[in-house]
């Protein structure tokens, strides 16, 4: 396991675990990594168009569409070529990669598992769990509730809650390659070429929006509520969770149901807290990932390869080439820096929410630290949620400094308490850095700049009169006298 926190940054020239790496790799689908952002190898619908390994899709996307094209499907497999054609939109064909999603969540997950419509009885379960678990939290942070409601969610409904989100995540990379496909062909020559350059940026919408289709529907079989990833995926307020996916998730590990709910009531109730009361937060996550993937260059040698090759009657190219890895993070300081502020925040919010979920499961749950264990293993050794990120914008979210990040709050509880472990979700400036990752210790017995006296001090100043104005009250009166 490499050091490098989330497993962000340059792509290594070897796994970090040698040849286990590589053949991991290519069993979980991840294609080139976070060097291939958009390389979805073994994905369900991701087979040839025959079948073969991996389901109908793995060697074309268009099987995810069109099925085996058999004769049967040659119909509706022309009327999708021409959506995907005649699409003029942003440059990722969301539509699609709705339509996409939810045909992936109808095909089950690996493990065999189908979505089902979510009865009144989990609901309840779900609104309980939630109740309690903000009970709980009362006492383990100074942050009041941010869930104004509890939903049980489907995996097809949580597709449709979060893909408002993945816009936001993803666009920026995929409007780099929209506009370099623009710009890859000499400026005398794109005028002549405009035709051939829409329907070259109509297919690459069509493409991301097939693939981000399958990422997506791939990890709705996953996920167990809607902050997963340590993003806020679903709408403000709403703490969700997947009960079918709950149910998979304790099913081997020997912990009752109602308590493996609850602690992960728990961790979305966290969440949901720390994004309604910290109200940069959101925008401070999502301004990262968009800095880190707008350094994020196109091989533009490669897509002028594409490009001058490029035959309308054979649009897999374009399929080809985002597989083939056309990103690369740019290796500046301020790419580095962007990088750094993304796996800090992410480290930081994780290990918030992994410290006082356990302060507050600790003295109730028997289960409480094997449930807490197995979600740190789940997240740290990279499961579909880490690869549908790494493959969406190029990023691995593989919190590896979420330990450290833990027993940074943890220290902070012991030495400042409660409220003054959570003051410091006051202002990004006032949170620990990834140095201070590096030296919990020296951050949290740091001596403090003590602002009571000058608080004292404008507290005064505000309550006195305004001496300027009673000087020119006083030098009026006196005129009128005189007057």
């Amino acid at each position: 396991m490499s050091d490098t926190p989330f497993g962000f940054g340059l792509p290594p020239e070897e796994p970090d675990d040698g040849d286990e790496g590589k053949k991991k790799d290519q069993q979980s689908g991840g294609g080139q990594g976070p060097a291939n952002p958009f390389g979805f190898g073994g994905l369900p619908g991701a087979g040839g168009f025959g079948g073969g390994p991996g389901g109908p899709g793995a060697d074309n996307p268009f099987a995810a569409m069109f099925g085996s094209l058999n004769p049967n499907d040659l119909g509706a497999a022309f009327q999708q070529l021409g959506q995907m054609l005649s699409y003029e939109g942003g440059p990722v064909n969301w539509d699609m990669a709705k339509q996409i999603a939810r045909q992936t969540v109808s095909q089950g997950s690996p493990d065999g598992t189908k979505d089902t419509s979510v009865g009144p009885a989990e609901r309840r379960a779900v609104e309980e769990a939630v109740r309690l678990a903000d009970l709980w939290l009362d006492d383990a942070t100074s942050l009041p509730s941010g869930a104004g409601s509890a939903v049980a969610w489907s995996r097809a409904e949580w597709v449709e809650a979060t893909l408002p989100a993945w816009k936001e995540l993803v666009d920026p990379v995929a409007e780099r390659v929209g506009t370099a496909m623009g710009d890859v062909l000499p400026e005398e020559m794109q005028a002549m070429a405009g035709p051939l350059i829409g329907m070259m940026r109509s297919m690459g919408g069509a493409m991301f929006g097939t693939q981000i289709g399958q990422a997506v529907g791939v990890l709705a079989g996953e996920v167990v509520g809607s902050s997963d990833i340590g993003l806020p995926l679903g709408p403000a307020g709403k703490a969700a969770l997947l009960p079918v996916n709950i149910e998979t998730f304790g099913k081997d590990l020997s912990v009752p149901q109602e308590e493996v709910r609850l602690y992960l009531a728990l961790r979305e109730a966290a969440h949901q807290r720390l994004f309604a009361h910290v109200p940069w937060l959101r925008s401070h996550l999502f301004g990262a990932v968009d800095g880190y993937a707008r350094g994020i260059k196109v091989d533009t040698a490669k897509l002028e390869d594409v490009v001058g090759q490029f035959d309308p009657q054979n649009p897999e190219q374009l399929q080809e080439a985002l597989q083939q890895g056309m990103f690369q993070p740019e290796d500046t300081p301020e790419q580095k820096a962007a990088l750094a502020r993304l796996e800090t925040a992410l480290a930081l919010v994780e290990g918030w929410v992994d410290a006082v979920v356990h302060a507050a499961a600790k003295p109730r749950l028997g289960s409480a630290d094997a449930l807490r264990e197995t979600l740190r293993r789940r997240r740290a050794s990279g499961g579909p949620a880490e690869q549908t990120f790494a493959t969406l914008i190029g990023l691995e979210l593989r919190p590896r400094r979420l330990r450290d990040a833990s027993r940074l709050w943890a220290s902070l509880t012991d030495a400042r308490g409660v409220d003054g472990r959570d003051a410091l979700w006051h202002h990004p400036d006032m949170l620990p850095t990834a140095t201070d990752l590096d030296d919990p210790d020296g951050f949290v017995h740091r001596e403090q700049i003590d602002f009571s006296e000058l608080d004292k001090m404008l507290g005064e100043a505000a309550n006195k009169p305004d001496l300027r104005k009673k000087d020119e009250g006083e030098g009026k009166s006196k005129g009128d006298d005189a007057g």
